[in-house]
């Protein structure tokens, strides 16, 4: 009976074609708001493709029915949380954060938006709604329908695309056959949602022939506006902050962050020095007795603070760490970092009270610094300069451009100042080129790509299921979610008109980008 009914359905397009076809393989409408590009030439072959593969292509959208229901439940059940606790009906501390704004709010790049990243997004949702559009196509398809086109649109300022059915064709299915190409294309983003995150997953063995994945983080550019401009330098490896082993980019992010909440709780125990900065007694060195005497001594009092070559430490007494004495030491910081740590300020401390001893000979010693800022120890290697193929001797540099730490084939830089501005400003892959500058940005990109990829066709698959779900409830008549629909205009064109409810011969099927 279907079947009859589909062909009664072809039959009478022949004498009234209800939307124009037009021997060219694509075509344009527009006026003042509105700007349609529409795509003729995929439709034999999605049709043909989707009519000889029916027998599996019907199972897996069924599949997607049942998917696409789930999801319109558990987004709304995410809607009425984020509702009650607008109006305050649960305490905010039950079941922590969970809002709406982890469904259609995100920005999946660590730093500020640029023109890169908006090149990313744009890529990205090139993707995922043409996987979108594609599976309400092959749904049709598998079931009889043929689409008129493929229509990318901006009405006024709102982008979305778009795929035209003929009306009475869907109105010639069943139910649960139309409920397969409604659910069709939040399915499909939910594949492309799985395949990125797979691919995600197996790219270190996928590039393993050409790229090591050694849980190291490799610097890719240092912008000349990063405060580290000038001491890191592309091809360099992270090897540790504060004395925590960095093995990723996204931890490099993540320990910054900790260290500066670290710090700012820890400005609680800490002392201001008129005239030179803050005495921090969680960061600090066990300094021999000897380097100590031979240090330039200067009291509290003294306003001129240490020469440039030199830093401003002070002792910190183990006993009361809200004590210090009042004699400041300019020290050689490249000498300092040297020796061992002490004071539970760093991130590898221990909750020990006696973190803050040293051996007889040695004292332990806090360096001053002016209120705002951190100080930061970063340890690097430089595989492919000369110098360490060589084994010739570094010198680091800290943030100020005085000398830190001599070491082979790298070294420590101790930075002072805002270490988050300071952990955003470098970029860095966790992959290494087996060869020297081969394509080292390839694997950065590709993940770029696929990370915005899954979170653009997530956005569109929860956004579309909330529309959808509503149409599928209140009006099983039309298809859902509708922003802008075509009305018929005559027997041989159309008009284009806005409005949320369209009842007409020629009717598209279109989503939000």
């Amino acid at each position: 009976m279907e079947g009859r009914r589909l062909r009664r359905a072809r039959r009478g397009r022949n004498h009234t074609q209800l939307l124009p076809l037009s021997s060219s393989s694509t075509s344009s409408s527009g006026c003042c708001w509105y700007l349609d590009y529409k795509i003729l030439f995929l439709n034999q072959p999605l049709f043909r493709f989707g009519r000889t593969h029916a027998a599996l292509l019907t199972p897996w959208f069924s599949i997607g029915v049942g998917f696409t229901l789930t999801t319109l439940l558990a987004v709304s059940l995410i809607l009425l949380w984020d509702l009650a606790r607008t109006l305050h009906i649960f305490p905010e501390s039950w079941l922590g954060d969970l809002s709406s704004a982890s469904l259609f709010g995100f920005w999946p790049f660590s730093s500020s938006p640029s023109a890169v990243d908006a090149i990313y997004v744009l890529l990205s949702t090139i993707i995922s709604v043409s996987f979108h559009e594609f599976g309400h196509a092959l749904a049709a398809a598998s079931e009889g329908v043929e689409m008129e086109y493929i229509a990318i649109f901006i009405a006024f300022v709102f982008p979305g695309a778009l795929v035209a059915f003929n009306h009475n064709l869907l109105q010639s299915l069943t139910h649960f056959a139309s409920l397969r190409i409604y659910c069709a294309g939040i399915w499909h983003n939910a594949v492309c949602c799985s395949l990125c995150g797979l691919t995600l997953f197996l790219l270190p063995w996928i590039l393993f022939p050409f790229y090591q994945h050694t849980g190291i983080p490799m610097v890719l550019a240092v912008p000349s506006s990063s405060p580290l401009s000038g001491y890191l330098s592309p091809g360099d490896l992270i090897v540790s902050m504060d004395g925590a082993t960095i093995k990723s980019p996204h931890q490099w992010i993540k320990m910054a962050d900790f260290i500066n909440k670290l710090a700012i709780r820890n400005m609680n125990h800490s002392r201001y020095a008129k005239g030179i900065g803050i005495v921090n007694s969680g960061k600090g060195y066990c300094v021999p007795h000897s380097l100590l005497e031979e240090s330039i001594k200067m009291q509290l009092e003294d306003h001129s603070g240490c020469p440039d070559d030199l830093a401003a430490f002070a002792t910190i007494p183990c006993f009361d760490k809200t004590i210090f004495d009042d004699q400041i030491h300019c020290l050689n910081a490249k000498q300092v970092v040297k020796h061992g740590k002490c004071g539970d300020g760093w991130v590898t401390a221990k909750a020990d009270p006696n973190s803050c001893i040293c051996s007889q000979d040695r004292t332990c010693s806090s360096p001053i610094q002016r209120p705002g800022m951190i100080w930061v120890e970063v340890s690097y290697l430089r595989p492919y300069s000369e110098e360490c193929l060589q084994h010739q001797s570094k010198v680091v540099v800290d943030s100020r451009g005085s000398d830190i730490v001599e070491s082979n084939c790298g070294g420590t830089i101790v930075f002072v100042g805002d270490v988050i501005s300071m952990a955003s400003s470098v970029q860095l892959t966790a992959y290494q080129p087996r060869w020297p500058y081969f394509g080292a940005y390839l694997p950065n990109i590709l993940e770029k790509i696929f990370v915005c990829t899954f979170h653009v066709s997530i956005t569109l698959a929860l956004l579309n299921s909330v529309f959808s779900g509503w149409r599928i409830c209140f009006r099983r008549d039309t298809l859902p979610f509708h922003i802008a629909g075509f009305k018929q205009a005559g027997k041989n064109s159309s008009i284009v008109s806005v409005g949320w409810d369209t009842h007409l011969l020629a009717y598209p099927f279109q989503d939000f980008l």
